[in-house]
């Protein structure tokens, strides 16, 4: 079975992968100062209540756009699953796709396995937009090299820096108010974010398709990508597994080449 870690700046996923289909996956908060011991302690118990045994772990694939992560990952693969991880973005692992971008620049690991799993699904000529902790949009050629695109302040960064610099503000949540003008503050600023982002991702998206000269496919993925396609008709397809399935093809491209 294969263990696929996706590292966020404010979340990391752990899921399980049969060679099929994954069988589970589960969600903490990302933090550089936890130790692979640790990791192991909080990663056992749900591997067990999901009748999953650390020894059936033979195969581990990590993403991280977080600083500082990947030595304790590095650990907990090789001490307690006994198994050299296949790392993106790191010398010697092959992603399948080419990447079209300036010299010298590199471009985020969660970016590029979007983007092979995109268009393992989809097909070429997509536009990927995922919902973190910044949004970002990235353009898989027709061909599926990586093409460039797009970053801005995630949805809940964005809220918060809005929070923290209006004190008087209050705390909400994200949600799709029932009209445009708020009446009161709190719809007020809900409206603000919600329709802000949406009108963001569609001004966007039709900037890139108009640059491009021709439709192309959106394909939307992380945690607020499900509420967000409720207010547009840009968003083709929501898919939220998009991550994990380019993290297990990475993998198995890696180890057909080993092996």
């Amino acid at each position: 079975m294969l263990l696929a870690i996706d590292v966020g700046n404010t979340n990391s996923v752990f899921a399980i992968h049969d060679g099929t289909a994954f069988l589970a996956d589960w969600r903490c908060a990302t933090d550089v100062k936890r130790t692979a011991d640790e990791y192991f302690v909080w990663l056992r118990q749900l591997m067990n209540h999901h009748g999953i045994s650390s020894s059936q772990i033979d195969g581990v694939v990590i993403s991280s756009t977080a600083a500082g992560t990947l030595f304790n990952l590095r650990v907990l693969s090789d001490k307690y699953f006994g198994q050299r991880p296949f790392i993106v973005n790191k010398p010697g692992t092959e992603i399948g796709i080419e990447i079209r971008v300036e010299p010298n620049t590199r471009v985020g690991s969660d970016r590029l396995v979007n983007s092979v799993s995109a268009f393992r699904t989809y097909g070429g000529d997509v536009i990927v937009v995922d919902f973190g902790t910044a949004t970002t949009l990235d353009v898989v050629g027709l061909d599926g090299a990586y093409e460039g695109g797009i970053i801005a302040p995630g949805v809940n960064l964005a809220l918060k820096a809005l929070e923290n610099a209006a004190t008087a503000l209050p705390e909400i949540d994200v949600t799709k108010p029932e009209k445009v003008i708020g009446l009161n503050t709190v719809a007020c600023m809900q409206s603000g974010i919600y329709w802000g982002y949406t009108s963001l991702v569609e001004g966007l998206c039709r900037r890139i398709m108009d640059e491009r000269g021709r439709k192309m496919q959106v394909i939307a993925t992380g945690g607020l990508s499900p509420l967000f396609a409720r207010g547009t008709d840009v968003i083709d397809v929501v898919d939220g597994d998009l991550t994990l399935r380019g993290l297990a093809a990475i993998y198995e491209l890696n180890r057909q080449q080993q092996g």
